[in-house]
This record gives C-alpha cells, sequence and structure tokens, in this order.
C-alpha cells in the first residue's frame, strides 16, 4: 500500500506543479505581486497532497520585510515553510544545478549564495538587502546544513555576513525585521514520532534524496509543528555576532520546547551549545552533507 501511495501522491504532484510553472514564470516577468504570493498557495496544495498538517503558533508579519531565521531537517522544510507565509529562501549554489528542484528555486525567487567565494558573498548582500527594501520575506537556514530533526546544530555567523551588513555599511531596509522560527516534525498517521523515528523524516549526512523522498511518500501523513518569535527590528542588532547569539538561542529553545511538549510561558532551562553533547561529526563537512543551503 505504501508504494501505491508514494505513486499516486507524485503523480499529483507532478500534475499540479508542471502545469503551474509557466503560471508563476509569466507572473516573474510581468513583475506582478502575485509572484510572491502564488507560490505560498501552491506549497498549501503542496502540503495538502503530501498529507503535511501545519500546527502554527505566532505568525509571520505582513506589513514589513522579514528576515525569518529558521532550523533545517530536511527538504520538506520548503514546502512547510511556503506554505506558512510568502517567502524566498537562501540556498547554497549547487542547488541551482540540480536538475527541476533549481527551476522551481528560481520560480521561488531563491538568492543562490556561493560560499567559497568572498566577493560572491558581497554581491549577495546586496541582493538580500535589495529584496528587503521590496518588502520582501527572505529565509536563512543559518546551521549551514540538516539535522537529525532531535536538536539544532550551532549557527555559522558567516552566513549572517549576506543579511546584516559591517557597521557604516548602507543597510537599505530599515524597517526590516528578524524573526525566527522552528519547524518540529512531531508526528506520522497521527502517533508521536520519538527521538529514534524523528531521523526518518530528516534529511541530513549523505542520503540521497530521490530514495529519501521516496521513502517518505509510501511513509504517510506527517504533522509538523512551527512555532514563530515575534519581531525584532534588524537595526536593532550591532553585528551578524550579535544576530547569530540571539537567533540561535529563541530557535534552540522553542525547538526544545516542542520536543519536551512545553508552552512558551513556562520556564525552560536550555543546555548551551558548548556543554552539550553534540559531536562535531554531525555536521558532515562533505559536500552531499550541505542540504538546501
Amino acid at each position: 500500500m505504501g508504494a501505491v501511495r508514494g505513486g499516486a501522491v507524485l503523480a499529483a504532484f507532478f500534475g499540479l506543479t508542471v502545469p503551474l510553472m509557466p503560471v508563476q514564470a509569466a507572473l516573474l516577468r510581468s513583475g506582478s505581486k502575485g509572484a510572491r504570493t502564488f507560490p505560498h498557495w501552491y506549497h498549501r496544495q503542496v502540503c495538502r497532497l503530501l498529507g503535511i498538517r501545519i500546527n502554527i503558533e505566532g505568525e509571520v508579519v505582513r506589513d514589513r520585510p522579514v528576515l525569518l531565521i529558521a532550523n533545517h531537517t530536511t527538504w520538506l522544510d520548503i514546502p512547510v515553510l511556503s506554505a506558512v507565509a510568502p517567502v524566498s529562501f537562501v540556498a547554497k549554489k549547487e542547488v541551482g544545478s540540480w536538475p527541476f528542484v533549481a527551476s522551481l528555486a528560481r520560480l521561488q525567487r531563491t538568492v543562490f549564495v556561493d560560499r567559497q567565494r568572498r566577493t560572491a558573498v558581497g554581491n549577495t548582500t546586496g541582493e538580500i538587502i535589495a529584496r528587503l527594501a521590496q518588502g520582501d520575506t527572505i529565509v536563512l537556514f543559518p546551521e549551514g546544513t540538516s539535522s537529525d530533526g532531535n536538536r539544532v546544530l550551532p549557527f555559522m555567523t558567516s552566513l549572517f555576513a549576506a543579511a546584516k551588513p559591517s557597521a557604516g555599511e548602507p543597510n537599505a531596509a530599515p524597517d526590516a525585521v528578524v524573526q525566527t522560527l522552528s519547524a518540529v516534525y512531531t508526528r506520522r498517521h497521527g502517533l508521536p514520532l520519538g527521538r529514534a523515528d524523528r531521523p526518518s523524516v530528516a534529511w541530513y549526512g549523505d542520503m540521497e534524496m530521490r530514495s529519501h523522498a521516496w521513502e517518505l511518500l509510501k511513509a504517510g501523513p506527517l504533522d509538523v509543528d512551527v512555532r514563530i518569535g515575534p519581531p525584532v527590528p534588524l537595526a536593532s542588532f550591532q553585528d551578524r555576532k550579535e544576530l547569530a547569539r540571539h537567533s540561535e538561542e529563541q530557535v534552540r529553545e522553542q525547538v526544545v520546547r516542542t520536543l519536551r511538549s512545553r508552552p512558551t510561558d513556562e520556564p525552560l532551562e536550555i543546555v548551551p551549545p558548548e556543554k552539550a553533547a553534540v559531536s562535531v561529526r554531525t555536521r558532515v563537512s562533505s559536500d552531499p552533507g550541505q542540504k538546501w543551503t
């Protein structure tokens, strides 16, 4: 039955997606505001097809540009976050060469980062600032790779350089705000996912995307709990290190609260990452482990 379900979902996905790709392309060419909102509607339909139920606490502000800082667990994060709000993503340059995925990423106005070239980071900074100045919501995954779903990896402060210019550099979006978002996959078929089960949803390490996607399509519906933090002015952070520290603390706290089923207003002790037993081996440094960003 799993293969039947997977085949049906996959056929429905392509039946929905392929005819709509020219529609989004036309919206982009025309400069229509619908180019921002159409992917939001589309990914809500994709999540329904995949059987993903999103439980949201908080909301992404809509009247100001937003830098949305999120943890990263799996390729499912892309449709989930895009179903939460109209967003664009910051992704590593290599995503732009992945068959079919690259086309979808460009249609969603993804910002590609070449992390191997310092001059390219400067160009990306200008693009992100310009997009924020246009009122966009830009998603950044600062862990630098995806995790097993049971933890938040230390944030890489270098990835914030393209979003938070150094002191003295121009900021074209003075009204931009920062919000944090935590996403935790909590149930499959309505049954709780435990610590041992959650990595089966995650896409990390040297996992191959097509086989992982096929197994998830066969496995059945999922619940994901999303918590969104309050907006904080981007200009209130002195530098990228302060921004990274604030964002990591907030995202880690909300992930832990979700994993422990704790409400937002309940006191919670968080073990600092430098004291936690997180091996650097979980941050697979080879290229296959560097997932979406």
